[in-house]
């Protein structure tokens, strides 16, 4: 591994890894514990008819109409009506009957789901965090977000989204701290993986055991059981008859139902709506929830639900006999002892030393934690989206009205103010390395190439996305003119700019993408020169990949044999110093 890129220019020390971990800890968390705004409620304002309001408004209106409900249950209940309803269709049906008890893989993939699931919630709102403001439409103009976790975005100066992510404490999210999305992201993929292979074996044993006629629905007078039910509960009474081990109620079957057949599903299919190779090849399946944005909204729409679900499933297991119920879906029992609910509090009593250890892993030992993640996520999502070379192309009238900056320095110095001044005419740009021909291009010589224009779809790594017309080189052109060497696999990018704790910026890509129809050198913006602001005189596209490895600024560009022979050999500057996924596509 080279210590540095090949240039005199571009020469400086590597941190080594004890101070590229000490520098992540003091820059993300220590450097923010008293860091404003952090997550809290009493900043947490909905847009509504053009306004917004805090959701503390919520609490009153939340109860005043649990009140009502609770009341007109009752009214309902004793009515003819209620009484009809509730005779001609029980809450807890007869018929058909169903096998008794918990089977041992019920109990066991329930009790893996909750401990997944804790730690998919919390490193969750850890990358909401990095940008707290939910839309409706892709283009994700400031004040027209419909939920955010902060105040406005300032007017008068440049506001980056790198400045919009608030602060999270490790009490809450994995792992905490400011702009800890590479490291949340790895928390986040692992147990997803989990998640969905537990879903897998859970789905297996339900279509091959007894136990699908226990929860399938399989008649259409579960839905009026499922009322007589809800009018039950909601007027304050519980329902008569044998439930738990022997059966479910109506209401509780169509619940458990919908949460692993519905929410668990729908969590996934609007994780992978997220995905830039998949959105950009696929239009369509965004599609399937509107858009990009929503798709993020319902992703947390159905996080809530799962927390709402478990505070709801716990106060009536507490409520319709906790220690036999816990008996039940720990040890398959019915019985009225404290077996269970020991077994339980030695479950809590892990997941919460284990969150205490991942915190503390995510803040002493990332490293650790980046490698297991490429070895598991990044490799499963090359898996799923090599093979998906971008090709979606938008219409000017889809054109972002606001495009979101996004850095954490500007170039500058003396030769970049020398480029200014001369508005970019002794520009070059450096292409070298394993190649047949490098070569110094300066914009008119990358002009007079190829040009390609496309209207396509940015989306960050934060969640923010937006459409853009780019103009520019085909990348592939480039590829043509310096012929790179057989042992040629990626393309280092280096930048004007320094990234957020020192040093040159620099991402890679594969050569395989960077032969894509829509990877390229942007030297335009929506028709006219690239702004700096964004990136000028020269950024990369490559519509494939998430935008931090949209290198802004560039300055010039390596083919090697592989990203690991350059700094500390993860790929990139937020790699290396932030601990992102190399290969992260959703």
């Amino acid at each position: 591994m080279s210590d540095q890129p090949p240039t005199d220019d571009l020469r400086r020390p590597v941190p080594n890894e004890a101070q590229l971990q000490d520098e992540f800890r003091h820059t993300a968390l220590l450097d923010h514990e008293q860091a404003e705004p952090r997550m809290s409620l009493g900043r947490v304002h909905m847009r509504v008819r053009g306004r917004f309001v805090s959701v503390w408004w919520a609490i009153p209106i939340l109860t005043a109409a649990g009140v009502l409900i609770v009341l007109a249950a009752k009214l309902y209940a004793g009515s003819p009506a209620g009484r009809a309803l509730m005779a001609q269709y029980p809450c807890i049906p007869h018929d058909p009957p169903v096998p008794a008890g918990v089977p041992a893989f019920v109990r066991w993939t329930h009790l893996l789901t909750f401990f997944f699931l804790i730690i998919i919630v919390r490193s969750g709102l850890q990358i909401l965090c990095d940008h707290p403001r939910l839309y409706l439409k892709v283009h994700c103009t400031p004040g027209r977000e419909w939920l955010r976790f902060r105040g406005p975005v300032p007017s008068d100066v440049v506001w980056t989204a790198k400045q919009d992510a608030i602060m999270l404490s490790p009490l809450v999210g994995l792992p905490g701290g400011r702009h800890t999305i590479g490291v949340a992201r790895h928390w986040h993929f692992i147990f997803d993986i989990l998640f969905v292979i537990t879903g897998v074996v859970y789905v297996v044993f339900f279509f091959a055991t007894p136990w699908v006629n226990r929860l399938l629905p399989t008649h259409l007078s579960l839905f009026p059981e499922a009322a007589s039910c809800a009018v039950t509960y909601l007027s304050l009474h519980l329902p008569q008859g044998s439930i738990g081990f022997f059966r479910y109620d109506a209401l509780q079957q169509l619940s458990y139902f919908a949460v692993i057949f519905v929410l668990g599903p729908l969590a996934i299919l609007t994780g992978l709506a997220m995905s830039p190779a998949l959105d950009n090849r696929y239009r369509w399946y965004a599609r399937l929830f509107g858009n990009r944005q929503i798709a993020r909204s319902l992703h947390l729409l159905v996080m809530l639900s799962f927390v709402l679900f478990f505070i709801g499933h716990m106060t009536l297991v507490a409520l319709t006999g906790f220690a036999p119920n816990l008996n039940d879906i720990t040890l398959g029992v019915n019985r009225n002892d404290l077996n269970g609910f020991g077994i339980w509090l030695l479950v809590l009593i892990l997941v919460v030393g284990f969150n205490v250890w991942a915190v503390r892993l995510s803040w002493t030992h990332t490293r650790v934690l980046q490698r297991v993640s490429n070895a598991t996520v990044g490799r499963g999502m090359n898996l799923l989206f090599d093979r998906f070379a971008p090709k979606v192309q938008y219409q000017r009238k889809d054109i972002s009205p606001y495009f979101w900056p996004n850095h954490s320095r500007l170039p500058e110095g003396r030769e970049w103010d020398e480029l200014c001044a001369n508005d970019f005419r002794s520009y070059r740009l450096k292409v070298h390395g394993l190649v047949e021909h490098p070569v110094e291009l300066s914009l008119n010589d990358l002009q007079e190439m190829a040009k390609q224009e496309q209207i396509t779809m940015h989306n960050c790594i934060q969640g923010w996305s937006g459409i853009a017309e780019w103009g520019g080189l085909p990348f592939s052109a480039l590829i043509d003119l310096v012929r790179p060497q057989l042992d040629a696999r990626w393309v280092m990018f280096y930048s004007f700019a320094e990234g957020g704790r020192g040093g040159t910026y620099y991402d890679s890509h594969s050569i395989e993408d960077m032969r894509h129809p829509q990877s390229l050198l942007a030297y335009e913006m929506n028709g006219a020169r690239l702004p700096i602001l964004h990136g000028g005189p020269l950024r990369l596209r490559v519509e494939n990949q998430l935008g931090f490895k949209h290198v802004k600024w560039i300055s010039e560009i390596e083919f090697v044999h592989h990203f690991s022979e350059r700094f500390a050999g993860f790929g990139g500057y937020q790699e290396d110093h932030e601990f992102f996924g190399y290969r992260d596509q959703i």
